[in-house]
């Protein structure tokens, strides 16, 4: 007899570069305008303040290079951002040892519903409606850290349909890896599986069905999505 009352959803998982084997996604936290540029772009003050994060589910996960338009919505952004994988967690992390925790890094598309984004602020809502919905966080294999070493500098960038559309550099961001890790950590019981999209350069913008973008990080390689 099973032991749930349903069948239990998949679990939801990313690819690892070079190996059979599945890395298993508990958790998903975003940071919000880590880059300066980027904050200044969507209106807010760059400076250096206490970070925010915001969650998608796992199952948003995609690595398939396909990207469905969403229902709802008729301004669909992109943002281009590294991705750091946890092997480890625990509470109050010593930012001098949060590094430790990293598995390894991905490349990463965190896909906005943007006019229901801009509603729910308005609103003082939550973000989840133009976050957290399917498909939402298309993905390359992960590649551990013992191949690609701790990223924190390179070129970060994307293009739609050949065109360069956002560039920056990691070394860019606000808040950087350890930092997150830590801050998280001080909130959360973070573990291992959990996942952290670390942020965008400025350039963000509306895609439509048909186009293809092309997100490249310096030492990870790249990622094309089609959307479709």
């Amino acid at each position: 007899m099973s032991a749930y009352a349903i069948p239990p959803a998949p679990q939801a998982t990313l690819p690892v570069r070079r190996s059979e084997a599945l890395f298993p996604v508990r958790r998903i936290y975003c940071i919000g305008r880590n880059y300066a540029d980027h904050a200044i772009e969507m209106g807010h003050d760059p400076d250096r303040e206490a970070p925010f994060f915001f969650q998608k589910n796992p199952q948003n996960i995609d690595p398939t290079g396909e990207f469905p338009y969403p229902p709802e919505t008729s301004d669909v952004h992109f943002e281009v951002e590294l991705v750091v994988a946890l092997k480890s967690g625990g509470k109050n992390v010593a930012l001098q040892s949060a590094l430790d925790h990293v598995f390894g890094y991905a490349l990463g598309l965190d896909m906005t519903r943007r006019d229901l984004q801009a509603e729910a602020k308005t609103s003082g809502r939550p973000w989840e409606v133009g976050k957290a919905f399917e498909r939402s966080a298309p993905m390359a294999a992960l590649v551990p850290v013992a191949d690609c070493g701790h990223l924190d500098h390179g070129a970060i960038t994307l293009h739609v349909n050949g065109a360069l559309r956002q560039s920056g550099d990691l070394n860019q961001m606000i808040w950087k890896v350890p930092e997150m890790i830590a801050y998280l950590s001080r909130f959360y019981d973070i573990e291992a599986g959990d996942v952290i999209m670390s942020g965008t350069p400025a350039g963000v913008g509306a895609v439509q069905r048909g186009d293809v973008m092309l997100g490249r990080i310096e030492g990870l390689g790249s990622l094309e999505v089609t959307v479709v």
